[in-house]
Formats: structure tokens, C-alpha cells, sequence
């Protein structure tokens, strides 16, 4: 186990294209991708994909990272089946974590930030320190499951293996956890570090005045690096067992899927909001520096850090888990919830009042049509079927959209004038219309796999198969991966 990292740079492609490996988990799948990259060059194609799965051990609901990690190995060995490979990078969702003991295994499963353990934590967090005042520092939203929450549920024993945080040396975010697995070095890529609520986001190092306050102890928190950085190269044992070399490097990226994925927005110019919608719709726009005035922590807007210094001025919004719960549950009734097939019945349906799609109420899984058709009867929506649901969380959504894209120009004085739409959800019609519509906005969509795209440039850059700022990076993509564009057809 190493802490600390190389950031001298790639082994260096400089001439010819890089053929890189993205490894992009989801907190429901994962994926690895195969990407050539350089100048003029952006291809990609999945490899492999496979669930990530959630069960429960001591009554808390915990990860597979057995089986995570093993299926990352399967993804890297087909990809090295392919061709060699110039690099590695790894993005996650946020907020979850891993705590590793002195000889370096894993301390109990890691517990998945949609565990209720942390309801009704948070006012023995503020009370140290003043909701407002760890805003002021931290810049990180109110959002019950970030990993400030989930330390605090450790401190009082809410864990599958109670006193495990006494015992613990290191905390790595899921990106970090994976790229330990395959380098041994312990690191803290910042835009990961950064949905932990113990970054300042001034200096991107941690807050170590909140981690203090928190009586949290220092050891668990790891050097931060930036995105670009080359965390360590592959294990011996790692290499033999997926078939690389041992001197193919795991370059940090943005960590967190959606700083990934804001890093390969097509945009041209700086007057754009972005989607970034999978699981979670993940909507704001870019800053230079962090906002941390009173109206955003009202807002509950974050701050989270992007790659070359940039801010992510966002609002979590609940994205496509809404309707893939839905369709869990119709499946165990029988019912037949193709995806395609319900988006057409649903759009064949009048557009209604939205329920309110934030509302944290929808964070847990298990029968979510229910509680989707009580959110839309308390606004005056009579839904019942699968089609009618589908359609009450499509405008939902996009009148989310609507309302954090208006915020985020007003707490910012950013002028707005499109939105780009990337991720899974970019492939439905239905949704970006509707977003159009809620904003009066262009809404430009794709492409659907920004995150590994994003995850790609980031690690071409550092090999030396492409040159330049975020800004030449974004315009490859566009040119590469035209979006589509939706104009504004009827009002909301």
C-alpha cells in the first residue's frame, strides 16, 4: 500500500492516437469502455456491462464490491484482448466510501449512500459547526446521503460492523477504492472528494478545520489530486490477471461520474447549462469559482469541483431511478415495461402538473409507483398506469430542469442561453422535448456516453494524445459526436 502518486506525466502517445480503457460505474451498472483517442479522433465502444449489486447485511443496505471489483477485472481483460491499452481511468457515483485497515483490506462492506441510516443525522452535524457555516466553507448542499452524513451514522455505531471508523487508516471514495485495487496507492481524486461535504472549495484540499470539528480523524483522509494526475500503474497480480503490462497507468479522471461527464459536454462558449441525466439528473452550470453566498445555500445549490479547476454549480435532482424503480416493480407484478414502448405510449398522453421530483422522499428504492402516484395526486394528477406514471415523471423532471437551470443563472449572473442534455437520458425524445419546452432553452442532446467520453480526454491529455484546454477538448466532441437539437414546440 503507497500513498502518495506520480504526476510527472503520461509515458507519452504524442503522434499517434491513444487506445484508452474507461472503467464508468453507475450506482445500479457498470460499464467498461474502449476509446481511441486523438487529435481529430474520439471512437468508443462497451466492451462490457454488468450490474452493481446492493443487498442487506446487518440490516443496512451495502455493496458487492467483491464482485464490482472482479467485474472490473472481466471488462480491463476483454479489453486487453482487443489491443494493448495506453491507460486506465475509473469514475463513480459520489458520496459512498470504503474503510481500508492499517494492512490495507477492506473494513466491512461499503454501505450505499440510499441506506436510511443517515435520516435525521443532520442536525447533530450542524450543531458543531452551524448549517450555514459548513456551507460557507464547504460549499456542499444539504443532501442527507453525502459522506459527512454517512460519517457522523459510523460515529454512533449505524454501521454493519459498529467501531470499524475508530479502526480504520484510510477512507477512499469509490473511484479511489477501485484504482487502489488495481495500484495499491491511496489517493483522494478532488471532484469525488468533493460530494463528501469536507472539501473547501477555494483551496480543492480538504476542510480540515470541519474534519476537526467533526472529530473525525485525520489519517482517513488522503492526498488530493487533481484530474490528470497518474495515481500509480497496475499490481503484478493485477496485470497477470487481466493481461496488461504492469507498466499501463491508472490516471486519475473526474472521479465523480458527473464531472466526467460535464468534462465532454459539446459546448462551444460559456453561456450553457448542462443535464447530466442517469440515474440522478444532475443540473447546473460552470463556474470558475465556488458560490457560496446565502441565496445558493437556500438554493441548496453545490459546489462541486471539475476537471481544470472549474466549479460545478449544481442542483441534485432525482433522474431516471424514478422510472427504473417503476419498472423493478412492474416486473415483479407481471407486467410487460419495455422502455421504448412505455416512452410511446406516454407521449401520445397530455403533459400535467409536476410533482415535485428533489423531493428526497424518492431516494430509497421499493415501490416507487406508489409513491410516484401520491406525489402527483398531492399536485392534482389522477395517474395510475405505467404510461400515465412515466409521463408524470417525465414533465416532473424537466420541470425540475426548468426550475435549477433559472436558479443557477440567478444566484450566478451566468447568462443561460442552452442547455445540454447528456447521458442516458439523451436518448429519449420525450424528455428532451419536455425539457425544452420547461425552459424555453434549445436543448442540445448527447452524447449518452459523456461520462466515458469525459473520463477519455482527460486521460488522452495526460498521455500526450491530445493537447489543450477543457475548451479544445469539448470542441473534439463536438465535431465528433453531433448532438441533436430540440427548440422549445409549446409552453409547459
Amino acid at each position: 500500500m503507497t500513498d502518495g502518486l506520480d504526476v510527472s506525466g503520461g509515458p507519452g502517445v504524442a503522434g499517434r492516437s491513444a487506445r484508452l480503457a474507461a472503467v464508468d460505474l453507475g450506482a445500479s451498472s457498470g460499464r467498461v469502455m474502449v476509446l481511441e483517442v486523438g487529435r481529430g479522433l474520439l471512437q468508443s465502444r462497451e466492451v462490457y456491462r454488468f450490474s452493481c449489486f446492493t443487498s442487506y447485511d446487518a440490516a443496512h443496505l451495502v455493496l458487492d464490491t467483491t464482485r464490482l471489483l472482479a467485474d472490473v477485472e472481466t471488462g480491463l481483460r476483454l479489453a486487453a484482448g482487443e489491443g494493448p491499452v495506453d491507460g486506465i481511468g475509473v469514475d463513480t457515483w459520489g458520496a459512498d466510501f470504503a474503510l481500508l485497515g492499517e494492512d490495507g483490506a477492506l473494513l466491512g462492506p461499503v454501505v450505499s449512500y440510499r441506506d436510511g441510516r443517515t435520516e435525521g443525522i443532520e442536525p447533530d452535524v450542524w450543531g458543531g459547526i452551524g448549517q450555514q457555516n459548513l456551507y460557507r466553507r464547504t460549499g456542499a448542499a444539504h443532501q442527507r446521503y453525502n459522506t459527512i452524513f454517512q460519517l457522523a451514522a459510523e460515529q454512533r455505531g449505524l454501521s454493519p460492523l459498529p467501531g470499524r471508523l475508530e479502526r480504520a487508516a484510510h477512507l477512499l471514495m469509490m473511484p479511489d477504492f477501485v484504482a487502489y485495487h488495481l495500484t495499491g496507492v491511496v489517493t483522494a481524486e478532488v471532484t469525488a472528494a468533493s460530494t463528501t461535504g469536507l472539501i473547501d472549495p477555494a483551496t480543492r484540499d480538504w476542510a480540515w478545520d470541519v474534519i476537526e470539528a467533526l472529530g473525525l480523524p485525520r489519517r482517513l483522509f488522503g492526498p488530493v489530486v487533481q484530474p490528470g494526475a497518474i495515481v500509480g500503474h497496475l499490481l503484478a497480480d493485477v496485470a497477470g490477471r487481466v493481461g496488461l503490462p504492469e507498466s499501463v497507468p491508472v490516471i486519475a479522471v473526474g472521479g465523480h461520474d458527473t464531472a466526467s461527464a460535464v468534462a465532454a459536454v459539446p459546448a462551444i462558449g460559456a453561456d450553457f447549462a448542462y443535464v447530466s441525466c442517469g440515474t440522478w439528473s444532475l443540473v447546473g452550470a460552470e463556474l470558475a469559482g465556488p458560490c457560496l453566498t446565502e441565496a445558493a445555500w437556500r438554493a441548496n445549490f453545490t459546489n462541486e469541483l471539475g476537471a481544470d479547476g472549474t466549479v460545478r454549480f449544481l442542483r441534485n435532482v432525482s433522474g431516471l431511478w424514478l422510472l427504473n424503480e417503476c419498472q423493478r416493480a412492474w416486473r415483479t407484478e407481471g407486467l410487460t415495461v419495455d422502455t421504448a414502448g412505455l416512452l410511446e405510449q406516454a407521449a401520445l398522453l397530455p403533459p400535467g402538473p409536476p410533482f415535485d421530483a428533489d423531493d428526497q422522499a424518492f431516494i430509497a428504492p421499493g415501490n416507487m409507483p406508489a409513491r410516484v402516484a401520491a406525489a402527483a395526486a398531492d399536485v392534482g394528477r389522477d395517474v395510475s398506469g405505467p404510461a400515465e406514471l412515466t409521463r408524470a415523471i417525465i414533465d416532473s423532471l424537466a420541470d425540475a430542469y426548468a426550475r435549477a437551470i433559472a436558479d443557477a443563472a440567478r444566484l450566478t449572473g451566468q447568462a443561460v442561453n442552452r442547455v445540454h442534455l447528456v447521458g442516458g437520458g439523451s436518448r429519449g425524445q420525450l424528455l428532451c422535448q419536455a425539457a425544452a419546452d420547461a425552459t424555453g432553452l434549445e436543448v442540445q442532446a448527447g452524447p449518452a456516453e459523456a461520462t466515458a467520453l469525459g473520463n477519455a480526454l482527460i486521460q488522452a491529455r495526460t498521455v500526450g494524445a491530445l493537447s489543450g484546454s477543457l475548451d479544445s477538448l469539448r470542441a473534439l466532441v463536438a465535431t465528433s459526436k453531433t448532438p441533436i437539437s430540440y427548440l422549445p414546440q409549446l409552453p409547459f
